[in-house]
Formats: structure tokens, sequence, C-alpha cells
């Protein structure tokens, strides 16, 4: 599944569904697909989003080490970027977010 993220305030951003769900787990969403975030909604969840993500940079979980050198493992804290620049035009521009 790929779930793409909307906003008339920056491009699309398209993840796979599995990181999409759990990013939005990370911000305490539900998790469903398709969902929105209000505009009135969009800058706590960044905050939760950018919050989740240092906790993850601070613990074990962002630092796993791979045996297959040519291809480590992606953290979430690179995963999440795009989303969270998305969410800092949305916030900005006061516009919702919607997924499908």
């Amino acid at each position: 599944m790929i779930v793409t993220f909307k906003t008339k305030a920056y491009a699309d951003i398209t993840l796979f569904g599995n990181v999409a769900v759990h990013l939005l787990k990370l911000m305490g969403h539900s998790g469903t697909v398709p969902g929105a975030i209000q505009a009135e909604d969009v800058h706590d969840y960044k905050q939760r989003l950018e919050q989740a993500v240092n906790n993850a940079k601070l613990s074990d979980e962002d630092n796993t080490e791979s045996e297959d050198d040519d291809n480590p493992p992606v953290s979430i804290s690179k995963r999440a970027l795009p989303l969270i620049e998305l969410f800092d035009a949305a916030a900005k521009a006061n516009a919702d977010i919607m997924w499908e």
C-alpha cells in the first residue's frame, strides 16, 4: 500500500503504507487511511511528530546497525523529514492535510 499526503501549501508526499501509518500513530492519530487533519490541529500534530522523531534519535531504535552494508536501514527521523516539512508548510498557510 502507498499513502499520499496532500495539502494546498506543499507538494504531495508519498510514503509506503507501513511507514505512513507508523508516523501517523507517532503523532497520536489512529493511523486510518484515508484521513485528514484540520488546519487548526496541524501545528499540534507537527509538534508531536517532531517530539517522536527526537525521542527516536535518542533511543537505540534509531541507531540500528545493519548486517547489510550495501543497504543500511533508513531511520525514522529521515523517513519523517518530508512529512515534517509538509506539516510545517500547512501550518504556516493554515491549510488542511489529507491522505489517501
